[in-house]
């Protein structure tokens, strides 16, 4: 059982079993079978299907050479995962109506016009989305679409009252229910 102290020590953790008894098959089996399966229930929410991400970056340094590197690492981490064995198994958690599967990013686009200095709020984000799908500069948005917004280094984000970096890293949200993006 761990235990916790109050003041700023480090966190102490006290084992309670020995990591070779932890180990045999004989407590390993038990273990699992003790746990009780999980109760997903599907409480009609919107689900995005077979995702289509477009990442968007909203900042000059994107474009540096150094910044690239980074746009590129991103990109291929979803090319790779979206297609990947991991949203297969996703499929387990299908409801009528949406059957879970791969995904695949459709777009990419780095915005270096009208970045936020210091901190951007939420609403300028929707808004900044709205106008790139108005103009043509990212896809239009369908029941599968989700917007991936990237801000540079030091911009941050306030949203519902609280800021990014100090609250919370990210979050995900919609514009009038049928948008959907992730900052």
């Amino acid at each position: 059982m761990p235990t916790f102290q109050r003041n700023s020590d480090a966190i102490r953790v006290v084992p309670v079993a020995t990591v070779h008894e932890l180990a045999t098959p004989l407590n390993l089996s038990k273990a699992a079978k003790a746990a009780p399966p999980p109760q997903l229930t599907y409480r009609g929410g919107p689900l995005i299907a077979n995702v289509e991400v477009v990442t968007i970056f909203w900042g000059r340094a994107f474009a540096t050479p150094t910044q690239a590197s980074f746009v590129q690492h991103i990109n291929d981490f979803f090319d790779a995962i979206l297609d990947s064995i991991l949203m297969k198994q996703l499929a387990e958690y299908s409801v009528p109506g949406y059957k879970l599967g791969n995904g695949k990013r459709v777009g990419s686009v780095t915005i270096t016009r009208g970045v936020p200095k210091v901190n951007v709020t939420d609403a300028a984000i929707q808004t900044f989305i709205t106008k790139l799908i108005a103009a043509g500069t990212v896809p239009k948005p369908n029941k599968n679409s989700l917007y991936f917004v990237y801000l540079p280094p030091g911009v941050s984000v306030t949203q519902g009252g609280s800021r990014s970096c100090q609250a919370f890293c990210g979050y995900h949200s919609d514009i009038d229910g049928h948008t959907y993006y992730a900052v």
